[in-house]
């Protein structure tokens, strides 16, 4: 008995929990939050209390023995731009708001540490990828790091090879969407997932009108607060049918509601044209298009979205996320020796 490992993993509408022992998930439930819990607060970051507090009542109410944790490891939040890996929480990076719920948890436990890895932040995005046609603003990386990496690395293994050696399109499909260009196992190229750039999403608008979305920032009627959840939290499927769910959405297809089908439709042709544009980032040299996320068990919405890729490279559905197992598998890691976690600065 060893090697207690908390894995938690703050999604955009829910917060994902769980426990291992060594390889093994003994526990693991999903933390759900609908727009009406969020929506009180300003910023990401002022969920914290909020967030910390229903992660201590499940764990409490599903008889965690806390004080066999060793590890707690989070997905880390928007710190600095880092290289990919798992970083010891320390106090440069709580100052950047990051591992603030994994170091709170693991500071009441005795002996436990506290971790984060592949945070969204990761970025490896190559020089010519940054500029755009304005010096003033240059492309920055944010997306699901973690769930792609794994994703990325448990492909590879499945046919007999390294994710260093394979070029992959991996589409993140969940509360926001990412769409990235792994080339030889760095991501070379990536839509901003969180601030406005790529397909939208449940809940995340995505690329816009640059004129247009400029005249409504002037217009006088929205303050900066509102434009802001206009493109993370109130844009994607909550402005167009008013709900983050795509299985309300699925229901509602499947039903014949016109206008459901419509956005269903238009949001698997926003990802396919990112998927596109990441096999130019590849120069057509493509091993696979890999599909993951929660959105990916919409079977229906999967196969128009092949269709219109598959003539690209291969293309795999992953449903859900592997990011637990990642997350407690860099800890466990650190835990038997094996890595060593990198310093945040």
């Amino acid at each position: 008995m060893g090697n207690h490992i908390l894995a938690i993993n703050p999604g955009s509408t829910s917060t994902k929990i769980a426990l291992f022992e060594g390889h093994k998930q003994v526990f693991v439930t999903t933390l759900r939050h609908s727009i009406e819990e969020l929506s009180q607060y300003e910023k990401v970051s002022d969920q914290f209390e909020f967030r910390k507090q229903t992660i201590l009542n499940a764990l409490s109410e599903n008889k965690i023995e806390m004080d066999l944790i060793e590890a707690i490891v989070g997905r880390g939040g928007l710190v600095k731009p880092i290289k990919s890996g798992v970083y010891e929480v320390n106090e440069a990076m709580l100052r950047d708001l990051g591992g603030l719920i994994a170091h709170n948890i693991a500071m009441t436990i005795k002996g436990c540490k506290a971790f984060i890895a592949d945070p969204v932040v990761v970025d490896e995005l190559e020089p010519i990828a940054r500029i755009t046609g304005l010096p003033l603003l240059e492309r920055r990386s944010i997306f699901h790091a973690l769930n792609q990496k794994a994703i990325a690395k448990s492909y590879a293994a499945s046919v007999n090879s390294t994710y260093e050696s394979l070029n992959l399109i991996i589409a993140h499909l969940g509360g926001g969407v990412s769409v990235g260009a792994h080339c030889k196992g760095r991501v070379v190229d990536v839509n901003n997932a969180l601030n406005g750039e790529g397909p939208f999403s449940p809940e995340r608008s995505g690329t816009l009108p640059a004129y247009d979305f400029a005249k409504l920032c002037f217009s006088g009627k929205y303050t900066l607060d509102q434009v802001k959840k206009m493109i993370t939290g109130e844009g994607g499927l909550v402005a167009h049918l008013g709900t983050n769910s795509f299985a309300v959405v699925e229901q509602k297809v499947s039903e014949g509601d016109e206008k459901f089908k419509l956005i269903s439709d238009a949001f698997a042709y926003n990802v396919a044209k990112e998927i596109g544009a990441m096999s130019a980032a590849l120069s057509g040299e493509i091993d696979a298009i890999l599909i993951t996320g929660g959105i990916a068990y919409n079977t229906k919405l999967m196969d128009k979205l092949v269709h219109q890729v598959s003539f690209i490279a291969p293309v795999k559905i992953f449903p859900g996320e592997d990011e637990m197992t990642a997350l407690a598998m860099n800890g466990l890691a650190v835990l038997s020796g094996k890595e060593i976690p990198l310093i945040y600065e």
